[in-house]
């Protein structure tokens, strides 16, 4: 078991993964409090070693990671990789490349939509994964040897699966159909939240153009208040009540209680200037102004999965 937590043996295991072909990477963080994920744990292994680094050990500099996870020279191997790289364009301002992610490759060779890690790796390698520190806090310390064992085999594991799913690829000629979905996953614009466009997450049946406007400015604004304050988005204010007080539009934080599903901890509470500035502006958006049906306007996905979803042979 090895965990990593001085800035000295982080510079020399990246410097000997660094001549590797690949490394196989997979994180640990916690986000129910926040809202950008805590990172807590970053797992790597290479064809003689695995290692764990504490990413929360005091005076840690973790730039000799940040500079692996860019070497182009290096594939990163990760398993549903998008929570984890969304973590690096973070903290690190760069998307981890080369990638190969194995949840998309195990779909295009019959795993099927979305296989757990645990799922694969039973369907190639036969290993059954021990899976009791799931719910783990990651962030508590220190971590036990059982934690770390744990997490490590998240990495051990990945490297036959990846090196199964390659052969798998190269042998059917299908190693070209992941490049699209890669694509998307190495694209910082995947990761780039904008305020303004957080309203088409919302689950809403009123096609009305101001209800629409209204919306979009409130949750443009819960966006903002929940970076700005790193606490996740429905401690602002919750998706059912952002969608009432649109639809509603109370004159003042007194109306605005007690309405149906409405905030249940008013929103007066909050930022409460703000708030009520926002909607009583808000209220005199002409109706003319409001935006297009999400449904008819939602985004395109980057990448076809119809195609891909079929099994090697």
């Amino acid at each position: 078991m090895t965990l990593v937590t001085d800035t000295a043996s982080l510079s020399a295991l990246c410097e000997r993964l660094a001549r590797e072909p690949y490394v196989a990477v997979d994180t640990e963080f916690m986000r129910d409090k926040t809202y950008y994920s805590k990172l807590c744990l970053v797992q790597l292994a290479g064809n003689d070693e695995a290692a764990a680094v504490d990413t929360l050990a005091p005076g840690l500099d973790l730039t000799p990671l940040y500079e692996l996870m860019a070497d182009p020279g290096v594939l990163k191997v990760f398993h549903a990789a998008r929570q984890d790289v969304e973590i690096f364009v973070h903290q690190a301002n760069a998307v981890p490349a080369p990638l190969f992610d194995t949840q998309i490759a195990g779909m295009v060779c019959g795993f099927g939509d979305a296989v757990s890690y645990d799922r694969l790796v039973r369907g190639l390698t036969g290993v059954r994964l021990d899976k009791t520190s799931r719910f783990t806090d990651w962030s508590h310390r220190p971590l036990t040897p059982k934690q770390v064992e744990y997490a490590l085999a998240d990495v051990i594991h990945l490297r036959p699966a990846y090196e199964k799913l390659h052969r798998r690829l190269e042998k059917t000629n299908r190693l070209e159909w992941l490049s699209e979905e890669m694509a998307v996953l190495t694209d910082p614009a995947t990761y780039r939240v904008v305020p303004e466009e957080s309203w088409r997450r919302l689950k809403i049946r009123s096609t009305k153009p101001k209800f629409l406007a209204v919306l979009q400015e409130l949750a443009a604004w819960r966006e903002h208040e929940a970076q700005s304050r790193d606490v996740p988005r429905n401690r602002i204010l919750r998706d059912d009540a952002l969608v009432d007080v649109a639809a509603q539009m109370p004159q003042t934080p007194t109306s605005c209680r007690g309405r149906g599903r409405s905030t249940g901890s008013p929103p007066a509470a909050r930022p409460a200037g703000r708030f009520w500035k926002r909607l009583r502006r808000l209220w005199r958006v002409p109706r003319s102004s409001g935006r297009p049906c999400p449904s008819r306007t939602r985004p395109r996905k980057a990448a076809s999965r119809s195609r891909i979803c079929c099994a090697c042979s």
